[in-house]
C-alpha cells in the first residue's frame, strides 16, 4: 500500500535527523572543537539547503523522474558519509558534511511532491503519513540518548551511517508509477510569475526568519541542557516531548485546516514562536518550564511546517511543485538555519541561553511581516 511506504520514508527518514540533531554537537565538542567551529560546521548542514533542493528540483521538473532522484540522493548521501570514520579534525568532517548533506538534502523536497501527488484530491492527509517522520525522529532521539549514556558518544557516527543505509534500502520500496514527463517549455515563465507576487516573496523571507529563530535549538540545546547538568537520557526525553506535540499536532491538523485558515494558523503558530523562545532563555535551569516550552514545537515547527506545505501548494502550479518546494526547502530550512547556527555560535560563548532572546526578536518580526502581507485568500488558488 503506498501510504506504508510513504510513512516508512518519513519514519527512517526523520529518525536520522532526530539522532543528528540532538547528538551531533555533542559529537564534535567531544573532538574538541569550540563553540564558534560547532556553529560552522553545522551550518554546513544548512548552507547545502540552500543550493542543493534547487538543483535537484529543477531537474526533477525537467524530466519528473523523482523517484530515482530521490533514490540516486539516498544512495549517494550514504557513500559520502563513510569518510566521517577519517576525521578528526575540523576541515575534514566540513567536507564529509558538505558532501553528504548535498546529496541527503536533494531528497526530502522532492519526496513531499511525490507524496503530494499520491494523495491527489485528499492532500490534507499529508499530516497523517508525515507525522511518522515525527514517530522516527521521537524514537531516535530517546533510544540514542539511552545508547549514548551506555556507550562512548564515539558509536554515533556507526549509527547515523546504519540509518542512511535503512533510509536508501526504503527508497527501493517507493513504486515509479508517480514519474511522468514534465511540460517544461513554459515552466521558467509561470514560476518567473508566481515568485513576482510580492506576497510569495514574504512567505519565503518568513520561511527564512522561522529557521533562523531556530538556530540556537537546533546548534545549542543539546550543550545547554548538558552543561546545566541534565543527563543524555533527560535530553534525549525532552527533545522527543516535542516531537511527540508534533505528532499529536499532524493528527489534528487536516481538522484544523478545515476549520481555520492558514493566515491565523500561521499567526498564532509564530506568537507561540515567540514564547518558547522566551521561556528557552530566560529559564532553562526550570524543568517544568522547559516541558512545558518542549510542547509549543507543535507550533514552532509542526503547524508552520503543515502550513508551509500546503502555502507552497497554494501558490505554484503543478509543473512547478518541484522547485517551490525546493524553494521552502533552500530558504528555510536552508539558507535561514545556516545563518541561525552560525550566528548562534558566534553569540553563544557572550550570551549563552539569551541568545534565545534574540530568536524570539526574529519571530516578532516574522509576526509583524505576516501581519501585513500573507493573505492567501487574495492569491488565485494555484490548480
Amino acid at each position: 500500500m503506498p501510504y506504508i511506504r510513504l510513512s516508512g520514508f518519513y519514519l527512517f527518514y526523520f529518525a536520522l535527523l532526530g539522532t543528528l540533531l540532538p547528538y551531533w554537537t555533542l559529537y564534535l565538542q567531544s573532538l574538541g572543537m569550540e563553540a564558534a567551529t560547532i556553529g560552522w560546521l553545522m551550518g554546513i548542514l544548512h548552507v547545502s539547503r540552500v543550493l542543493a533542493p534547487n538543483v535537484w528540483g529543477w531537474l526533477a521538473d525537467r524530466t519528473g523522474r523523482r523517484v530515482a532522484i530521490v533514490r540516486l540522493g539516498a544512495l549517494a548521501s550514504w557513500i559520502c558519509f563513510l569518510g566521517i570514520f577519517w576525521q578528526t579534525e575540523a576541515m575534514g568532517v566540513a567536507l564529509v558534511m558538505a558532501s553528504f548533506s548535498f546529496f541527503w538534502n536533494a531528497v526530502l523536497p522532492q519526496f513531499e511532491v511525490i507524496t503530494l501527488g499520491y494523495l491527489g484530491v485528499n492532500q490534507s492527509q499529508y499530516s497523517r503519513i508525515r507525522l511518522w517522520g515525527s514517530v522516527g525522529f521521537i524514537c531516535a532521539v530517546v533510544m540514542i540518548g539511552w545508547l549514548l549514556d551506555a556507550v562512548s558518544i564515539d558509536w554515533l557516527p556507526v549509527v547515523l551511517f546504519a540509518m542512511l543505509f535503512i533510509i536508501w534500502l526504503n527508497t527501493l520500496l517507493i513504486g515509479d508509477q508517480n514519474d511522468t514527463a514534465t511540460e517544461a517549455e513554459a515552466d521558467s515563465r509561470t514560476i518567473g510569475a508566481i515568485l513576482r507576487q510580492p506576497q510569495v516573496c514574504v512567505f519565503f523571507v518568513v520561511c527564512f526568519l522561522v529557521q533562523l529563530s531556530h538556530g540556537p535549538y537546533y546548534t545549542f540545546y543539546s550543550v545547554m541542557m548538558q552543561e546545566l547538568g541534565y543527563d543524555r537520557i533527560e535530553i534525549g526525553l525532552l527533545w522527543g516531548l516535542g516531537v511527540m506535540a508534533e505528532v499529536l499536532l499532524f493528527v489534528f491538523m487536516p481538522r484544523i485546516l478545515e476549520r481555520f485558515n492558514m493566515r491565523h494558523i500561521l499567526l498564532v503558530s509564530l506568537v507561540l514562536c515567540v514564547l518558547r523562545w522566551a521561556l528557552t532563555a530566560l529559564w532553562p535551569d526550570q524543568i517544568w518550564v522547559m516541558l512545558f516550552a518542549q510542547c509549543l514545537h507543535a507550533a514552532t515547527f509542526g503547524s508552520l511546517h503543515a502550513v508551509g506545505i500546503a502555502l507552497v501548494q497554494h501558490y505554484f502550479t503543478p509543473s512547478t511543485q518541484g522547485r517551490g518546494q525546493a524553494l521552502f526547502s533552500s530558504l528555510g530550512f536552508g539558507a535561514g538555519g545556516a545563518l541561525g547556527a552560525v550566528v548562534a555560535g558566534q553569540l553563544w560563548s557572550d550570551l549563552g541561553a539569551m541568545t534565545f532572546a534574540i530568536a524570539a526578536g526574529v519571530s516578532v518580526l516574522a509576526i509583524v511581516l505576516t501581519s501585513i502581507w500573507i493573505y492567501p485568500d487574495k492569491v488565485q488558488q494555484n490548480d
